[in-house]
């Protein structure tokens, strides 16, 4: 195997540990989210609004994504690096929505320690956050390499792990908006 092979085969296999981290993290939401001791629901906490924003963002962050890989395929720096910069600041948009509406639960007295259903919510819901954060960083670090190395070989096979990890979290983030905000604000 050669060695890209393999950083490309690591990749895959980090992917699916973060999978099964999701996956475990939804079944604990799913079983906890009708445990409010008492506290609020769903349906009391939930910004359906600001959800869809959040949203909308994130899936058009994965729009400019995918023209940033397209970019990098046509072998265009300049328009490579442009469409990671506006994904870069469409996760920070993202991620200061995320953290106000943390902000929001905590001052509102439902935190993470007050149920059940909360500690899953933000334990599922945080550690998707997380995992944005780390591909914002991660997009930093590929585009300043960039800008200095240009596309050489390595770089491009680090970019296109980037877009895949950030479709992945595209796609965990719409679970999240179905099974969290959807069903918890029918219930």
């Amino acid at each position: 195997m050669m060695e890209d092979d393999t950083k490309v085969f690591g990749f895959w296999v980090y992917l699916m540990t973060d999978l099964i981290i999701f996956a475990v993290l939804f079944a604990t939401f799913i079983v906890q989210r009708s445990s409010t001791f008492g506290g609020p629901t769903g349906r009391e906490l939930f910004d359906m609004n600001s959800a869809l924003i959040q949203t909308l963002i994130l899936l058009f962050s994965s729009f400019t994504c995918a023209l940033a890989t397209l970019a990098l395929h046509r072998q265009k720096r300049n328009w490579m690096i442009f469409w990671f910069c506006v994904t870069f600041v469409l996760g920070i948009a993202f991620l200061i929505l995320e953290l106000t509406e943390f902000h929001h639960f905590v001052q509102m007295g439902a935190s993470w320690q007050r149920s059940g259903f909360l500690s899953a919510f933000f334990g599922l819901v945080g550690t998707h956050g997380l995992h944005i954060l780390i591909g914002l960083l991660w997009m930093g670090v590929a585009i300043i390499q960039t800008l200095f190395q240009g596309l050489h070989h390595e770089n491009v096979s680090r970019l296109m792990r980037l877009a895949f990890f950030w479709h992945f979290l595209d796609v965990v983030w719409v679970f999240i908006f179905t099974v969290v905000y959807g069903m918890g604000h029918l219930l």
